[in-house]
């Protein structure tokens, strides 16, 4: 009788103590206990990840570090060293005392980095460089853009940007869709204005290639007898949106000269340099945008007049690009000349795959090579 009462206390005490430790694991270890389906209310799941979006945003839009941003701009500059203090020795012809004499050269005055007004939060450069293909989805012969499949042009594309992290990690790289939207042509058109529009489906195109490789876009104009004034407003839509960007090529615009286009380089004014970035300023302030990039092509003196007048502001950067094709002597003089000598923010720099190989023996220039160059360019397209 003792005996049985033991062992049926010894089996409620197992059960209590298995009780005990289940209740436990359940309590410190409830994630063992859930099955595959979750109870959070969609809603809820939809909340969390506008907040975690949001938090990404802010987080790209932390205030500027000024001291970061000027340092940067004198590390692209790449500016020589100022040259040291020479000494020698003169002889009084008179006495034969010797004296050391100690000649400090005059401080050089530098054209670069450019003193212009900091950009808001968010802004691309000079912190990040653009590798950009260029072309139109109509041509073949206008780009790489538009010359190749787009699977294979993606892969191009991320061979030069792979090139480019390699050859200078301390600058991340973006890439970039530049597409030609308002295309110069040799017949006049209905209007006389000797340009083409690409159509919305077609820009809408461009803006979803560039999404599957998280690319940013350049919409270009190339104005013909038209003007920027009248056909910046006509991509406003596309314009409001924060990944895609401005490209103005003053070699097609021929309103000044009334010639049209293919015939002699056309022009333009600081002043239409200056209402392009005053427009995307207002359309970055309406819709509360990242600072907008500005490309404007140069290969000639006159391409660009009054360069000194051209204000780049805290919501738009300025690039001045060098889009001459030719050998690479040719092409650095051609840098130094118009780009460099007449500075006004960022620099870009054109690689023509057709081109610039053409002369026999002559060979792409390398991110190495580029990055030679005073200042450094930010914005590297290639055609």
């Amino acid at each position: 009788m003792k005996k049985g009462f033991q062992a049926h206390q010894k089996h409620i005490w197992i059960f209590l103590t298995l009780t005990v430790a289940l209740f436990a694991v359940f309590f410190f270890f409830p994630e063992y206990f859930r099955g595959g389906t979750s109870y959070v209310r969609s809603d809820e799941l939809k909340d969390a990840a506008e907040n975690k979006d949001e938090k990404k945003k802010e987080e790209s839009l932390k205030p500027l570090d000024k001291e970061a941003y000027d340092a940067k701009l004198l590390a692209i500059a790449n500016n020589p060293p100022p040259k040291p203090p020479t000494t020698k020795i003169v002889k009084d012809p008179e006495t034969g005392v010797e004296t050391t004499v100690t000649t400090t050269p005059p401080p050089i005055t530098y054209k670069w980095p450019v003193k212009t007004v900091y950009p808001n939060a968010g802004a691309i450069l000079p912190f990040n460089r653009i590798i950009a293909y260029y072309g139109n989805l109509s041509s073949t012969k206008m780009g790489v853009l538009g010359e190749y499949p787009e699977d294979e042009m993606f892969a191009r594309l991320d061979v030069e940007v792979k090139k480019w992290e390699t050859a200078d990690p301390t600058t991340p790289v973006i890439p970039a869709l530049h597409y030609i939207a308002v295309v110069a042509q040799a017949s006049a058109g209905t209007d006389g204005k000797y340009r083409g529009r690409m159509s919305e489906a077609k820009i809408d195109k461009v803006i979803e290639m560039a999404e599957k490789i998280n690319a940013i876009v350049f919409l270009d104009i190339q104005a013909g007898l038209s003007t920027v004034q009248t056909e910046i407003p006509l991509l406003e839509k596309y314009l409001k949106m924060p990944n895609v960007h401005l490209g103005l090529d003053p070699e097609f615009a021929m309103s000044p000269s009334g010639i049209r286009p293919g015939k002699v380089v056309g022009t333009m004014d600081a002043s239409d340099i200056n209402f392009a970035a005053e427009y995307l300023a207002k359309l970055v302030q309406e819709n509360n945008l990242p600072p907008k990039v500005l490309v404007v092509h140069r290969y000639t003196q006159k391409m660009l007049t009054n360069y000194q007048l051209m204000k780049p502001l805290p919501e738009v950067q300025i690039v001045i690009h060098m889009d001459g094709w030719g050998g690479a002597a040719k092409k650095k003089n051609t840098y130094q000349q118009f780009v460099y000598k007449e500075p006004v923010q960022f620099t870009g720099f054109k690689l023509f795959y057709k081109n610039d190989v053409f002369d026999p023996g002559t060979v792409l220039m390398t991110p190495l090579e580029l990055l030679k160059l005073s200042p450094q360019p930010l914005y590297i397209q290639f055609q």
